[in-house]
This record gives structure tokens, sequence and C-alpha cells, in this order.
């Protein structure tokens, strides 16, 4: 049998995990995932102890993307129900990102729809990026806003952005399968200007979308080759009227042996849990974070995640730290009274309300701004076993509390 601590005593002593090593992880069977998850945790903790990284998402600019990329809600074509809205203004930018700040978050990410910005687009940034620093010092901010043109880069540093994310997604030998609007050489220059203009870059996958194991080691070898410093490995989310609708290739072992995969073969590299953890990794998810040291809170871009409490909880009952905050569980703690305060007041008002005006916030959750009524809630497609995820209703770009 492979001997995964034998394999992170190599690590360990300097020397890197191989393609073959990858294969062997991610071929290994579930009853090896234990002492597979027992290696990794290795390697998680000589770099990064016992703490996770908290990561929030602001949606500047949601939907009517030009590209095609097949995953994605937001795509050319795209018939997903989401929230479609342009520029948030500055102020609401900040406000939203200061909910993320309040439950834990040490990184905002601000992140646009588009194939890339225009120098418009990149000074209004650069604005709502002071305004978010002015206001809460030693906060990191990581911008994703597509491809970079040559010079914006460079503006955005100016501005105090901390990182740039652009996702190679997947691998070479698989990219046209996915998308037909760009290349993968195109995601990696734009990885590589942001990179050069000393912003850390912040790369990642997303698994599930009828890639191979030797592809997805081609993907984090790609990774490895651009030096990405944070990958996010993103579970594909199949949403109803996108190409990939009703896909569901993985199950929660394999996912915990990718993110094993990962992090042997960048042991030193921040690992995130993101998009589709909940719906992939599902059981699994508190387990993960003993390979993983980084996460976002709440929801993402177009869908929503669980529970910011539940995130908490996941990262408390871990015996996990958060990096930036004094007392985990002092803050998770208090998160959960002023949710419970919060809706104690909610349910006051609704009551005195009866079917007064006062009642709208509540009602205005049941559709979408243009008037459609929202998809059913996490409800499985058919008899296929796939789990729908919940449109994201709440938080950026409607008058509704995000999840945080």
């Amino acid at each position: 049998m492979f001997s995964y601590s034998s394999l992170a005593d190599r690590v360990l002593a300097g020397t890197p995990a191989t393609a073959d090593d990858a294969h062997a992880i991610l071929s290994s069977s579930d009853e090896e995932l234990l002492d597979l998850v027992a290696a990794a945790s290795r390697l998680r903790r000589e770099h990064f102890g016992n703490r996770v990284k908290v990561n929030y998402l602001v949606n500047l600019k949601s939907g009517l993307c030009p590209e095609d990329c097949g995953y994605c809600s937001q795509r050319l074509g795209s018939e997903a129900e989401i929230l479609k809205y342009s520029w948030l203004p500055g102020d609401e930018a900040r406000r939203q990102a200061e909910f993320g700040l309040a439950g834990g978050a040490s990184r905002v990410c601000l992140v646009a729809s588009g194939r890339g910005p225009s120098n418009r687009d990149v000074e209004r940034v650069s604005g709502m990026v002071e305004d978010i620093k002015s206001a809460n010092p030693g906060v990191e901010v990581c911008a994703c806003l597509g491809f970079l043109k040559d010079g914006q880069a460079k503006r955005l540093k100016e501005a105090g952005v901390d990182a740039y994310n652009h996702n190679l997604n997947t691998a070479e030998s698989h990219y046209a399968d996915i998308c037909s609007t760009h290349t993968f050489a195109d995601r990696v220059d734009t990885v590589d200007k942001a990179r050069e203009a000393g912003m850390s870059p912040c790369s990642g996958l997303i698994v599930g979308m009828g890639e191979t194991n030797a592809q997805i080691i081609e993907t984090i070898e790609s990774l490895k080759a651009v030096d990405s410093d944070s990958i996010p490995v993103n579970f594909l989310i199949p949403f109803d009227g996108t190409p990939l609708e009703g896909t569901n290739t993985l199950t929660p072992q394999h996912c915990m042996r990718i993110l094993c995969a990962v992090r042997f073969m960048c042991p030193d590299r921040e690992l995130r849990i993101a998009g589709g953890r909940e719906m992939h990794l599902r059981s699994l998810q508190p387990l993960s974070l003993h390979v993983a040291n980084s996460l976002f809170l709440g929801d993402y871009l177009t869908s929503e995640g669980q529970a910011a409490e539940d995130d908490l909880d996941m990262i408390v009952d871990g015996g996990f730290e958060i990096v930036g905050a004094k007392n985990t569980a002092q803050l998770r703690d208090e998160l959960k009274a002023h949710r419970a305060a919060h809706q104690a007041a909610f349910d006051t008002s609704s009551d005195g309300a009866g079917t007064s005006d006062d009642a709208a916030p509540a009602a205005a959750a049941s559709t979408l701004p243009c008037g459609k009524p929202l998809p059913p809630a996490g409800h499985e497609a058919g008899s296929t076993g796939v789990q729908i995820p919940t449109i994201r209703r709440r938080g950026a770009g409607t008058e509704l509390a995000p999840n945080a």
C-alpha cells in the first residue's frame, strides 16, 4: 500500500510531491481516506498551524457576462435566474464588505462580472478599495475583475489591492471543452500581470466538469507554474440554465482526495474550500479543514452558502482559530447573539404589522428583481439526485441583510 505518512515525511524534508504521487492520491480507495487526510494535515499544520483564513465575497456587478464559460451562471446565454445588476455604489460596496469583516473575515474579495474592466472601471474599484481600507485598517483586499490590460494591475496595486484572483479553472488540455471565448493562455497572462505588478496571485480550479484525474494534476502543476499564493478549490455548482446543468460526478470522498493532492503538491500555499463545498463535501466539510486552511464565509456570487454561523461552528468545533480574531469562540457567540436579536426584533415587528407595508421585506425574498418567482431552494432535479443550488437573493444587489 502507498504510504502517505512516508510521503508527508519526504515533503516536510523538502522533496516536492510528484505527479505520480498525486495520481496515487487521486486513485486511492475510500478506506484509505483517513490515513491520507492525517498525512496531509501534517503539512497543513506545519505551514499554517491551527489557523483558518476567512474570506468574504462582495459581488460588485452581477450577470450579463459576454464570455461563454460552461460552468458559470453569469455566462453569455445563461438562463439561470440569478440576480443581475450593474456596479454597486462605493458606499454600498464598503457596507457589504464590513458585514463580512464583522463575521471574522480578514480578506474581502471584490468581484465583478465581465470579460475585463475598462480603465474607468479600474478607477471605480480603486476608489472602493481606498475607501474600504481607510475605514478598516489592516483589512486585505482581493480584486477579481477579469482579464487585465497593460497598466491596470499597476493601478490596482497603487490603490491598495493586495491580491488578484483569476482562476485557471481547469487543465489547458480541457479548456476548449468548457469555454470558447478565451483561451487558457489568456488566463495565465492575467495572473502574470497581477504578480508582476506586486499583487499576490490568487488562482485556483473548478472540479467536477468532466476532467480526468490526469487533468486535475495538470491543473495543479499549472497553478504551481504561475506561483499562485492562494488556491481556491471550487466544486461545480450545476446551475439550471447552463451547459453543465445536472452534472454531478463528484463524491465527498473524491473531493477530499483532490484537496489532499493540492496540499501535497503545494504544501505551503493557502488552500481554500470555495464554491460548491456544501453540495459536494457535505458532512465532510469539517474534516476538510484539516487539509485546507481557508474558506469563504457565507454566500457566493450568485448562490447561497451555508449559514455563516455554521461556518464559524465548523471552525470552533474543529479546534481552529480564525486569522486576525482574538477569540474565535467569542466571535462566533457574538454573531449568534446578534442574529438572534435581529430575528427576534423582526418577528416582533412582523407580528404587529398585520398586512401593512412593514411586512414587505419578507415578501420581497420570494421573487427575483425582475418579478419572476425564485426557483425552489435546494431542490432535486427530477430523480437524478443532483441538488440544484439556492439562488442568492440576499446581500449585495438586494435590500436584504447578507449571510455574514
